[in-house]
This record gives C-alpha cells, sequence and structure tokens, in this order.
C-alpha cells in the first residue's frame, strides 16, 4: 500500500511540475522531454520506478528511440511512438540519439533538397541513427547507408530541434 501511494505521488508532483510549465529533469537537469534510446537488446519497461513494480512489457530492440518523460531519481519514465510507456532504469538507456522512419520507402537524399540525388530509400520501420538537423531536413544513417530526409518522417526528433 506505501509503495502504491509513493508511486501515485511521484506521478501527481511529476505531471504537476510537467504542467506548471518545468522543463528540466529534477534528477539531470536535463530537458523534460527529451529523446534517448534504448542500450540493451531487452530493457524491462516497469509499471513504477522501482525493481519491485512489474515488468509490463519488454523492449526487444537495442538502439530504439524513446522520449523520456519524467525522472526518478535512478528511474526514467518513457514511451515510445506509439505512446506506450512506464519506467525504465536509467543504465538501460543511452544518449545516443535514433529515430524511426515513419514513411515507407523514404527517399534519402545525398544533400538536404529534394531535387537532390537519392542515395537509398527505407523502409517504415527502419531505425537509423540521427545526425545534423536543420530547421526541415535531418541526415541520417542506417544499414550502410546515408543521407538526408525530411524531419517530418521521422519519429524521434522534435520538430524545431536543431542539431549540429
Amino acid at each position: 500500500m506505501r509503495r502504491a501511494i509513493l508511486t501515485l505521488l511521484v506521478f501527481f508532483l511529476s505531471s504537476a511540475s510537467l504542467m506548471a510549465g518545468e522543463t528540466r529533469g529534477s534528477v539531470t537537469n536535463l530537458p523534460i522531454p527529451r529523446f534517448v534510446s534504448t542500450k540493451t537488446d531487452e530493457t524491462n519497461v516497469r509499471r513504477g520506478p522501482s525493481l519491485t513494480h512489474r515488468i509490463d512489457w519488454v523492449f526487444q530492440r537495442r538502439g530504439m528511440p524513446v522520449e523520456v518523460t519524467a525522472e526518478h531519481g535512478h528511474w526514467r519514465r518513457v514511451r515510445d511512438r506509439d505512446g506506450a510507456g512506464g519506467w525504465v532504469h536509467y543504465s538501460l538507456l543511452s544518449g545516443v540519439r535514433t529515430v524511426i522512419v515513419e514513411q515507407d520507402m523514404l527517399d534519402v537524399f545525398i544533400t538536404p533538397d529534394p531535387d537532390a540525388p537519392i542515395s537509398a530509400r527505407f523502409e517504415t520501420g527502419v531505425i537509423a541513427r540521427l545526425g545534423e538537423c536543420n530547421a526541415d531536413w535531418c541526415h541520417i544513417s542506417a544499414g550502410g547507408y546515408k543521407g538526408w530526409v525530411r524531419k517530418a518522417t521521422l519519429w524521434g526528433v522534435d520538430p524545431d530541434e536543431i542539431r549540429d
């Protein structure tokens, strides 16, 4: 009972601070929300921020992009592109940025220009490493291929995010 009350209190405080406009994590002082990726082939997603909470499901792919929405000690509340989420121990997450391609047969251009030559095409669901991003385009790489794609065709990068 005490653990359930603590979990609800953490959830309430995290939600209240986000609604109040707080944009930094209380533990890391990093932006909330922010994108990270899974570090291991199996990442347990728990119902609450401790090992005693039930595992609701498991990410079964290394490098999967997730969005951190809250922090509590060594735990990060995350959600995936479908909105499913839960608590993950920080040691299972990486700051390496990845994205998921959301458009089937996405043209990957040599330069950030729709008239540039196409270097590859990626299928929906491909997980790619995220590089530089300008206002409309991001440089990504996967499977030995790399190039520029429209930012709007990716999940795992904010629409207004600029990366050097």
